[in-house]
């Protein structure tokens, strides 16, 4: 099984938040009834740093657990695969609730660093997709990245 960033978006969602253990076993056991088949723990591991990346998916460290959640982020379409729709009662995970002030204040604080390594490494592209995602960002969760947006389009001229 081979599953896209909103896949994986769509499976977080239905707990509120994973850790990458307990996405692995979701993902294994959606495979699994799907077609008896598996997944492909390296394709995954690279699908989830891309959905990171993106915005798709994004970690949250202030729960009560020891490994990072990773949680449907700003940029997600969330889309449970095939076969997924009954795995938080196979796996017994409760819904977990998350603090969006938090949530998004963590958010905010990853996508400042990304605003600074791209406009270091005068990444025209990856500049230009953090100002769309700015906005995503901003109306999923109550932050303001007005100051990081003006540094984006600052950058470009």
């Amino acid at each position: 099984m081979e599953a896209t960033a909103d896949e994986l978006a769509g499976v977080v969602d239905l707990f509120g938040g994973l850790t990458r253990a307990e996405l692995d076993r979701a993902l294994s056991e959606a495979a699994f009834r799907a077609d008896g088949g598996s997944v492909d723990g390296a394709a995954v591991e690279t699908t989830i740093d891309d959905a990171l990346a993106s915005f798709a998916l994004v970690e949250y460290d202030d729960w009560h657990g020891a490994d990072p959640l990773l949680v449907a982020g700003p940029t997600a379409f969330p889309a449970v695969p095939d076969d997924a729709e009954d795995i938080p009662y196979i796996l017994e995970i409760e819904r977990r609730r998350l603090d969006r002030e938090t949530l998004g204040e963590s958010v905010r604080d990853c996508f400042a660093d990304d605003v600074a390594d791209a406009i270091e490494a005068v990444d025209d592209g990856r500049i230009r997709e953090l100002i769309d995602v700015s906005y995503d960002v901003e109306s999923w969760a109550p932050v303001d990245l007005a100051d990081e947006r003006s540094r984006l389009e600052a950058a470009l001229e």
